[in-house]
């Protein structure tokens, strides 16, 4: 009886080891409030063509720290991230709309 005791914790005790609780992983980190995107103030460049030009002024325009090009016909995601700027276009690459998230 002795025998099986011992075999039955050493059979659990390498499991509680995975057991282990650990700390959540943080996904992205949230970016400061300085970084916060302003569309409102680049809609002047609807209807230009998309360009890395037309691209830099709405960053800097827009005080956004990244710049997403979305094509016609294109799946994003739906993350919201205030300190992107996505600026979507059409065939002819003619700015159509211009947000943040």
């Amino acid at each position: 009886m002795m025998d099986i005791r011992l075999l039955a914790i050493a059979a659990v005790l390498p499991l509680a080891a995975c057991t282990q609780e650990r700390p959540p992983v943080e996904s992205t980190p949230t970016p400061p409030a300085e970084a916060a995107c302003n569309a409102d103030a680049v809609q002047s460049l609807v209807g230009q063509t998309a360009t890395a030009d037309v691209g830099g002024q709405l960053l800097k325009g827009s005080g956004a720290r990244t710049l997403r090009w979305v094509p016609p016909r294109t799946a994003v995601t739906m993350d919201f991230r205030p300190d992107r700027l996505t600026v979507s276009y059409d065939d002819a690459l003619k700015i159509e709309r211009i947000s943040c998230g």
